[in-house]
């Protein structure tokens, strides 16, 4: 919650200064941004075998996030688009390398009865972060007449802050070492994680295909006439049902079966996408991204749940950094069809065609292997 606070305090303005203060072309901006992204997913794969290998997973945690707040100084002593470019760069390459440790820890860390409960929480905390971070944002730039620096000054505490919570309150358990493949990322590594793994690993990237960026919800408010001005608190409104209904539904999960919880998200996710396929006005947006923002919650802490129960313990952080790397490659093309489909038949065929994606995942929900809990 801390480091996204930090982060995203940070990226909520980082785009209008880049472009009005440093004069940096829109198109760069775009580039930075995917280049950035896709660095990080690329090094979840990565980061998580090596975490398997060593069998410290707080180590290569604490080197993510310990990137990550080195870097938020940068950003208020930068005078050139070259050390924004460089920390950006950076920061990415932090959340790449913390974030499959950061989630198999969790596993190892916790009690396989309550492993729901405590993805629900994790997620929870990540978006409130998320909406804190652009709030804050917000109420500093009105109190420094838009002061840049000053707000990326303040961004730095929280991010040091997020370090200092995992050196001195997070444990590493005993289990997490206990066994350490040699080869995390090789053939049979890949085939010992199981055919209920990879069920979950294809189950979500059809999911993901259907869950395109949130981007949308903004150009489907400014549809429905919604002021420029406004449309942050799109993106406020989804996180709130998001954090709130996160928690719930992990808790949940860890009483009834998990996909079944997993399925409810999925018609969730229907639900919103043919109402803002088809109610019209404000009211049509305002009901469908509060049922986009339920469909997070019930969704995205569930599959991470379902991963760490379908991996063997020693494999954890690889099965982590295999499916974060697919689901955001998929996350990207879901956004590219979805912009496509909108320039060509309006945001009704945007959302109708993830509604029909999110029937698929739905239906192969209903046919997932049950899955045995490891500990």
């Amino acid at each position: 919650m801390l480091m996204d606070i930090s982060s995203e305090m940070i990226h909520a303005l980082l785009p209008i200064y880049m472009v009005t203060v440093l004069g940096t072309s829109v198109l760069a901006v775009g580039l930075i941004e995917g280049i950035a992204e896709a660095t990080a997913s690329v090094v979840k794969v990565f980061s998580g075998a090596l975490s398997d290998r060593l069998g410290k997973r707080k180590l290569l945690a604490a080197l993510g996030y310990g990137l990550g707040a080195l870097t938020k100084p940068i950003f208020p002593l930068a005078g050139t688009l070259d050390w924004l470019i460089g920390a950006r760069f950076i920061d990415r390459v932090g959340k790449g390398i913390r974030g499959a440790p950061r989630d198999a820890l969790v596993a190892d860390a916790t009690p396989p009865a309550l492993r729901g409960t405590a993805y629900g929480v994790r997620q929870t905390l990540d978006v409130i972060g998320a909406f804190l971070g652009p709030l804050l944002a917000i109420g500093l730039m009105w109190l420094t007449a838009s002061h840049f620096q000053t707000v990326f000054w303040v961004a730095v505490i929280p991010a040091f802050l997020a370090v200092w919570v995992l050196l001195v309150f997070v444990r590493e358990p005993e289990t997490a070492s206990a066994s350490k493949p040699r080869a995390p990322l090789s053939r049979a590594a890949m085939l010992s994680l199981g055919a209920g793994y990879w069920w979950v690993v294809v189950l979500g990237v059809v999911f993901t295909l259907a869950r395109f960026s949130e981007a949308f919800l903004i150009l489907r408010a400014g549809e429905a006439g919604l002021s420029p001005m406004w449309a942050p608190l799109v993106l406020v409104l989804m996180a709130i049902a998001f954090s709130l209904s996160a928690y719930p539904a992990g808790a949940l999960s860890d009483r009834i079966n998990r996909v079944t919880v997993l399925a409810i998200g999925m018609g969730f996710l229907m639900a919103a996408d043919l109402v803002l396929a088809f109610l019209p006005g404000l009211s049509g947006v305002i009901l469908g991204v509060v049922l986009w923002g339920v469909h997070m919650g019930f969704t995205q802490g569930v599959l991470s749940a379902l991963i760490a129960d379908s991996a063997p313990a020693e494999l954890r952080g690889t099965a982590f950094g295999v499916f974060h790397l697919l689901a955001g490659l998929a996350l990207l093309l879901a956004s590219v069809i979805a912009g496509a489909l909108w320039d060509a038949w309006g945001y009704q065929g945007t959302f109708l065609c993830g509604a029909v994606l999110a029937m698929l995942a739905l239906a192969g929900a209903a046919i997932l292997p049950q899955l045995n809990r490891r500990p």
